[in-house]
Order: C-alpha cells, then sequence, then structure tokens
C-alpha cells in the first residue's frame, strides 16, 4: 500500500471515528465539512461497494464528493459494549426497522430457537420481501460489505466475457480485478493452519464429502483478515467470526468498506457521507440534477425533507436501490426518456441455500468459523454448474449439520415495476424461475448424500423444504450495462446519470459477486473521469 493511500485511509478512519463519538450523521474532513449542504459538483447515492469505489476515486481527482447513506454509522458500541450483535442473541440493532429478526436458517428440528422479537430500529441487516423473493441487503455506512461473509471471489473468465460481452475482460483480469483485491484488503487462509484448525471442522467434513463424490474443492480468498482468525482460535485476541458473528456485522476482523475504500476516500478531503438519508426522488435541472432526501434518526422518524443538487450523479445503492430510484422516476415522469430497459435483468445470483445431516462419527465442530473459506467447485459441469459455498452452522454447539450456499446458472430473469400505491418498485420473480436452481443444486448433493449415505435436512427453513431459493444475498441487475446504461454505466438519454454497482451486472456471476462490482466500478470511474469529468 503507497504511502498517501495509507495516510488517507488513517485520516478517513479518524473522520469515523471522530463522527461516531460525538454522535454525527455527517462525516468528513475538515476541507470538505465546509462545503455547501445544498449541491455538490458529484453526488454519489450508497456506500457499498460501486459507491466507495466511485467516491474514492472522485475524491482522488479533486471533485468534491456528497454520499448519502440511508443506514447509520456502526461506529459507537451499545451497552453490551459491542458494535454489532451476534447471531445467537440478537437484537435491535440486528435487523432494519422490523419487529423480528429473519434470519436465513429460521428453525432448527423445526423449533423456532433462531430469531427474536426486537424494537423496531435502523438495524443493519435488512430483509426485503417482494412475493417469491426476498433479498438481504446491508444498512449502513459500508453497505453489504457490513453484512457479508467476506469471501473475495473472481469469477471464471469464461462466464465472465459470456455476461458481460461489452467489457474488455483481458483489461479486467489484468488491471481492475487486482486493483480491486488490492484495495479490498484480499488475504488466503493458510493452508497448514486450515488444515487442523477446530473452527473449520465443518469445512472439512464437507470437503471430504465432496471428494468421496468425485468433486472437486477451492479454497477462497477474503476480506475478513485470517491472520486474526487464527489469534482467535489461539484465544489471544477477543473472538468475532468464531463468536456467531457475521449476518448482523463482524466487531473484529473483517475489512469491511468503511476501513478500506471508505476511509480512503474520506482521507482526500473531497468527500463527505451523509448517513441516515434516503434519496426518493431524481428530477432534471438545467446544470445537473435535483434530489429529495428524507434525513431519520434511528428509530425511524422524519427529521428533514431537503433538496441536493448537483451536476454528476452516480448512483450505487445497489441492484434494489439504484434500480428502484430509476424505475420511480421512469414512471412517475420526473425523468422523461428512459427506457424500456430499465428495470429489467434482475436475478438473484441462482442462490439456493440447503443442509445435510452427517452421520454421528462426522462431527462438524461446535465452533465454526462464519468465514467460509471453501467452496465445492462443479461450475464446468456442462449441464448444472454450480458454485457451492460450505457454510458454517455457528450455533456455539454440534449439529451434525454440513450447510451450503450453492450459486447456480440459472437463465431465468425477473423486472421491476412501478407501484403508485406504495410509492416503490416491485420484483417480479415467480417460485417456478427458481427451479433450475433447485434442479442443478439437487443434482450436485445427490452425488454427495449417494457417495456418503448421507441425507437431507428439512428442518431448517420453517417447513419441511429441502432447498430454500426463497431468498438472495447476491442481488443484481435491473440496470444492466449495455441496455439500460451504455458500457460504462451512463445511464442512456441523460447527461451525467450514471450506475456504477450490481444493478450493472444481468443477474449472476457464478461466485460471491462484490470483487466483480468494485472492479467493474473501477474500470467505469476511471473512464467517466477521463471522458465526462474536467
Amino acid at each position: 500500500m503507497s504511502t498517501s493511500l495509507s495516510r488517507r485511509r488513517f485520516l478517513g478512519a479518524s473522520a469515523l471515528s471522530t463522527a461516531a463519538a460525538l454522535g454525527l450523521t455527517t462525516i468528513s474532513t475538515g476541507s470538505a465539512a465546509a462545503r455547501s449542504s445544498d449541491f455538490s459538483p458529484a453526488v454519489v447515492v450508497g456506500t457499498g461497494y460501486g459507491a466507495a469505489v466511485t467516491a474514492l476515486r472522485l475524491g482522488e481527482a479533486g471533485i468534491p464528493t456528497v454520499m448519502l447513506e440511508m443506514g447509520r454509522l456502526w461506529d459507537t458500541p451499545g451497552a453490551d459494549g459491542t458494535i454489532f450483535p451476534g447471531m445467537i442473541r440478537p437484537d435491535e440493532r440486528s435487523t432494519w426497522f422490523k419487529t423480528r429478526t429473519e434470519a436465513p436458517l429460521s428453525t432448527f428440528l423445526w423449533l423456532d430457537l433462531v430469531n427474536r422479537d426486537i424494537e423496531p430500529y435502523a438495524g443493519v441487516l435488512d430483509r426485503v420481501h417482494h412475493g417469491d423473493m426476498s433479498v438481504y441487503l446491508g444498512r449502513g455506512v459500508g453497505g453489504g460489505s457490513l453484512v457479508n461473509g467476506a469471501m473475495a471471489v473472481v469469477p471464471k473468465r469464461s462466464y465472465f466475457e459470456e455476461i458481460l460481452p461489452e467489457v474488455d475482460a483481458d483489461e479486467m483480469y489484468r488491471t481492475y480485478f487486482p486493483r480491486a483485491n488490492a484495495a479490498l484488503g484480499t488475504n488466503h487462509v493458510d493452508r497448514r493452519w486450515f488444515r487442523t484448525a477446530e473452527s473449520y471442522r465443518y469445512a472439512r467434513v464437507s470437503a471430504a464429502h465432496a471428494e468421496r463424490a468425485g468433486l472437486s474443492t477451492a479454497f477462497v480468498p477474503s476480506v475478513y483478515d485470517f491472520g486474526y482468525m487464527e489469534r482467535e482460535e489461539a484465544e489471544l485476541v477477543p473472538r468475532s467470526a468464531l463468536a456467531s458473528e457475521v449476518i448482523y456485522g463482524n466487531n473484529h476482523g473483517k475489512r469491511s468498506l468503511d476501513q478500506t475504500y471508505l476511509a480512503a476516500a474520506l482521507g482526500t478531503g473531497n468527500v463527505t457521507i451523509h448517513a441516515l438519508h434516503e434519496v426518493r426522488d431524481i428530477v432534471p435541472q438545467s446544470d445537473g440534477y435535483l434530489l429529495t432526501v428524507r434525513e431519520i434518526d434511528e428509530h425511524g422518524t422524519v427529521l428533514a425533507t431537503k433538496r441536493i443538487g448537483t451536476r454528476h450523479l452516480f448512483l450505487g445503492a445497489g441492484s434494489l436501490g439504484s434500480t428502484e430510484l430509476l424505475v420511480r422516476a421512469r414512471d412517475t415522469g420526473a425523468l422523461p426518456g428512459l427506457g424500456e430497459e430499465v428495470g429489467q435483468g434482475w436475478g438473484p445470483n441462482g442462490n439456493v441455500m440447503l443442509g445435510r445431516a452427517n452421520h454421528i462419527w462426522d462431527p462438524t465442530g461446535a465452533i465454526a468459523s462464519c468465514m467460509p473459506a471453501m467452496g465445492i467447485d462443479a461450475w464446468d459441469d456442462p449441464r448444472h454448474p454450480v458454485f457451492a459455498e460450505i457454510a458454517p452452522v455457528p450455533a456455539g454447539l454440534e449439529t451434525w449439520a454440513s450447510v451450503y450456499l450453492a450459486i447456480t446458472r440459472n437463465p431465468e430473469r425477473g423486472h421491476f415495476s412501478y407501484d403508485p400505491g406504495t410509492d416503490s418498485a416491485r420484483l417480479h420473480w415467480d417460485s417456478a424461475q427458481g427451479r433450475p436452481s433447485i434442479d442443478a443444486a439437487r443434482r450436485l448433493f445427490d452425488r454427495v448424500n449417494h457417495a456418503n449415505g448421507t441425507v437431507y435436512r428439512h428442518d431448517l427453513f420453517g417447513d419441511t423444504r429441502a432447498f430454500e431459493d426463497r431468498f438472495t444475498y447476491h442481488p443484481l441487475g435491473g440496470l444492466v450495462l449495455g441496455r439500460a446504461t451504455d458500457a460504462y454505466g451512463r445511464v442512456r438519454g441523460h447527461r451525467n446519470l450514471y450506475v456504477n454497482d450490481g444493478a450493472l451486472i444481468p443477474g449472476s456471476t457464478g461466485v460471491n459477486p462484490f470483487v466483480t462490482i468494485t472492479a467493474l466500478a473501477e474500470r467505469n470511474v476511471e473512464r467517466i473521469l477521463a471522458e465526462d469529468i474536467r
């Protein structure tokens, strides 16, 4: 890491800490804070992967930039001394304005032992329901990086070329994927340690079962600090990955965006983040765009409605957020000229979750690292390609259960339409569209069960189903590159309006998508800075 980047990250981290200590929702260094609050040359909506890349590169180029984030800043300990709650005893910090948590594994032995009643609060994880599909989203400064499993996977090049033919794959694999991984702080598990680590017993059991079925496994890079994890297991540092922390945030170890890209962006002195600020509407002006922004507190009370103008508007609110803004703007007439491709090409990255019941002589361990480090790689199967994350069951006790999040190649796509009654975009995805994903996962794990004499678990998802495809952690598409936008995320028909997040990717990457989103954003903003912003 360069000295200048290290210094920017230090300055940005200091600004985040200061804002948290003072209870501020505006985060900046001194030079950025003095600028006008009702206009900024550039505005970035969101603080997730694409948004964070965009803000850093704008800030480095000397462009005053405002970021608008609907979630809160997560940098202040609660009454229990931790910033984030664990999965075993979640509290109101866990969930975005709901009265009960909604974890993906909702039951165990058909007993409701997982979820808890809570008070409505601006929690870190949201589950947005759209009929037959619900979508998990991170809410806070750092977006999805706060709540994901940190698996930093680059897609198979052949599949990348297929899903994004407009993009030069040579450039991506030579320049932008390495750039993204370096900035994200990607690292690799020590395989010698992995072979004996008690916290990865569950992964070794699944790997052995896959091998008996003639399947291959692959180690997966991570943005969780594996060196820290080794010290966790040795009980030298406070535990996080080994303390049932992941979907509601990690108190230690994870290199989330507030520690990497966003800290560096703030450190340029040109970037300001406004937390608990939700963009509702976009209208054109003669010299750019005017945003209607709703400011709330942590309990959902609306404190103010603001108008913020900008010359260059970058949407980085994710597949659901960015798509909703443009679908609403098109169908209310606020942004005339947006085409039919807006709202199309959405997919859940072929996500399917499932569990297997192991024999009593195959314990998976009472301590399970919540950061997956291995997957079953059957993506080269010509008929049913699957990449299956070997996931933990962080119950704090022995379960003899193997759980997987399978990523499948599903050609089905959903779309969004505007609902004037709720003033929101509604996702149209039918349960039948998930059938190709279930079929692919079943084909793979039937082999594993047959080779090992094991069976599926039917007690994990609130009913008797073995395969859960009614949610996704990997929403992609809605504003597809080369269709709703040009080949660099410029929205067709509207000058200086850009999309630079997962909405650009047509429904699938074949792996966990955040490295792809980050690298694509690096590519896009580099071209936009060179050609559009003077």
